[in-house]
């Protein structure tokens, strides 16, 4: 299989990391990479902030719910949808401050999501281990006091960086024709689709040789989601600046 096929479909998330550093000269090179990634209209709207002082990981960490490898990783990076430059270049150019407008709110998250995932595959295929941090939105205003985040950035997630110390067994994923819609979507393949997977990744979750349970796919999804609303992202969201209009 084609390398870059081959990582893709080996991602694993690693919690686990020995002691070794990053040569900063890798990080550097790594980052440039990452910047390859698409961006819409070619606004680039993102910035990383590479948190290295460990009060800030200890606080970063505990505001995540306990996720202590925000502390032990030998990086730990936040990623953030940027739109102060874009908003510098319409004052810049008389077209006035942006508005607040959903539709920049967008393109800002996924231009740093293209990023983050370029990121994250390119650091693999150097041997590094990663795993993306959603629970520092449990308390983004804290986060961005941390960080000095202005107006107009808001902390998507972090990123976990090193060298793996472990190797979780690969989960799988949704089959192909599950996700794949030809024409046109069909809704009636849903509950079929669901329970076939349900059966899969309970047998997973029993046969595993680390940290087996007794769960499936749509019980995991389903606590994932409404037990994690974090209905506070709204008005944080607005409060900076963005999804006004």
């Amino acid at each position: 299989m084609n390398p870059i096929l081959q990582a893709q479909s080996n991602h694993k998330s690693i919690r686990q990391y020995t002691n070794k550093t990053i040569d900063e000269s890798l990080i550097t090179q790594l980052i440039q990479s990452a910047q390859g990634a698409a961006s819409s209209s070619f606004i680039q709207a993102y910035s990383i902030v590479q948190v290295s002082n460990p009060e800030n990981r200890q606080k970063i960490a505990t505001l995540a719910g306990g996720q202590k490898w925000v502390e032990s990783a030998a990086e730990f990076f936040v990623i953030c949808a940027d739109l102060t430059r874009v908003e510098y270049c319409s004052l810049k150019q008389g077209l006035g401050a942006l508005e607040g407008n959903t539709e920049h709110f967008i393109a800002a998250t996924t231009d740093a999501t293209f990023f983050a995932q370029n990121l994250m595959l390119g650091a693999e295929s150097v041997g590094l281990g990663a795993v993306f941090i959603g629970g520092i939105r449990n308390d983004p205003e804290q986060v961005a006091e941390l960080l000095n985040l202005p107006n107009q950035v808001y902390p998507i997630f972090g990123l976990c960086l090193g060298y793996p110390d472990a190797q979780p067994d690969l989960k799988p994923r949704l089959p192909v024709d599950v996700i794949l819609h030809k024409d046109s979507y069909d809704s009636r393949r849903c509950a079929d689709d669901v329970n076939a997977y349900d059966a899969q990744m309970q047998a997973y979750y029993q046969s595993r040789g680390d940290n087996q349970k007794n769960s499936n796919w749509s019980e995991q999804t389903a606590a994932a989601v409404q037990k994690k609303k974090r209905e506070h992202m709204l008005p944080f969201l607005q409060s900076r600046g963005f999804l006004k209009r």
